[in-house]
């Protein structure tokens, strides 16, 4: 358990210990100008020190068992913690009555009222300190369950996150096969250098959630080019977001899914050229457009690749990605941040 004392500063304390005090002695402070008025003068001074006193000396009592209960009395049990206190507030009446009969001894200083007052900053001090201990505990528990839920998330995300298809991985490394077959050097280099920006940003994608749009299109940009080599031109892609919306925030490779299923689910040769339109709406969604071209025969996946996607939406942004297939236009809104 941390020390409370530490989140409540000595003059917080010290301003609690007053106001109780004062609400302690609230009965006898009406009767003041009743006393005073049944006094001689002389006598007056003696009173209102000796009043003066009481208040300082149960202000002092009160922020000692406040501290005490905050700083050594560690249970969690009610009845030993006002057994502490007790203890406490019996000697600290001893004290009082030593003190205020060596310097005030012509004033009456003793009687029930008094020990009344004693066991009342005793039990309320217990309260106080009670109080503040069970409302450390409950933010501890609270900040344990918040600490464990971002842990079940990370889990959850990293378990998404490491579901992404790797296939492409294998079609990348068939593609830089054909390009040393055809003995295209400096195309070679390039896309050794793209596949290499490529393989970056994926191993280094488990330790971010949140990218920038702007990163996330640097990738896609070195993916395109290997994708273009690949297929010879018959598939483009279509680039257009401003400046201004760079900043945007996005999951990692949240596009990267998009661009793969297009490969895969499509029919890419001469006669189905292949166009990858990106871009944004008027509601600052990142939609990835591209005409169907399915297929003769249905291939094989696990059919994670949208499902995962949404999954990792719903958990860094709390919002939802759309899909629509409209006029053999599949289209995929993405909500930016």
């Amino acid at each position: 358990m941390k020390d409370l004392s530490k989140i409540y500063t000595p003059y917080k304390l010290f301003l609690i210990s007053m106001i109780c005090a004062l609400l302690v002695l609230y009965p006898e402070i009406t009767w003041i100008p009743y006393e005073l008025g049944k006094l001689p003068e002389e006598k007056k001074m003696g009173y209102v020190l000796f009043f003066a006193f009481r208040y300082i000396f149960y202000s002092l009592l009160i922020l000692f068992l406040i501290r005490i209960n905050l700083d050594k009395i560690k249970t969690l049990s009610f009845s030993k913690r006002l057994g502490y206190n007790a203890l406490i507030s019996i000697s600290a009446f001893a004290v009082y009555g030593i003190i205020s009969f060596l310097i005030y001894s012509k004033i009456r200083h003793f009687g029930s009222l008094i020990l009344f007052q004693f066991s009342i900053i005793c039990t309320l001090s217990t309260v106080l300190g009670y109080i503040f201990v069970l409302y450390q505990e409950q933010r501890e528990k609270e900040q344990e369950i918040e600490k464990l839920k971002l842990e079940k998330l990370q889990s959850r995300y990293d378990a998404l996150t490491n579901q992404i298809n790797p296939h492409f991985f294998f079609n990348s490394l068939n593609g830089l096969t054909s390009l040393i077959r055809k003995k295209d050097d400096s195309i070679t280099l390039t896309y050794v250098s793209k596949l290499s920006d490529v393989f970056r940003y994926i191993l280094q994608s488990d330790k971010k959630g949140l990218v920038t749009l702007g990163e996330e299109l640097e990738f896609v940009d070195a993916f395109r080019f290997m994708m273009e080599v690949r297929f010879a031109n018959k598939l483009e892609y279509n680039i257009e977001v401003e400046k201004e919306a760079l900043s945007y925030k996005i999951p990692v490779l949240s596009i990267l899914p998009l661009l793969d299923n297009i490969v895969v689910h499509n029919i890419i040769d001469s006669d189905h050229k292949m166009v990858v339109s990106i871009g944004l709406n008027d509601k600052d969604e990142l939609i990835v457009s591209n005409p169907i071209y399915p297929k003769l025969s249905k291939p094989t996946t696990n059919g994670t690749g949208l499902k995962n996607l949404e999954n990792r939406f719903s958990l860094l942004m709390n919002k939802q990605i759309r899909y629509e297939n409209k006029e053999n236009i599949f289209n995929v809104y993405l909500p930016l941040k």
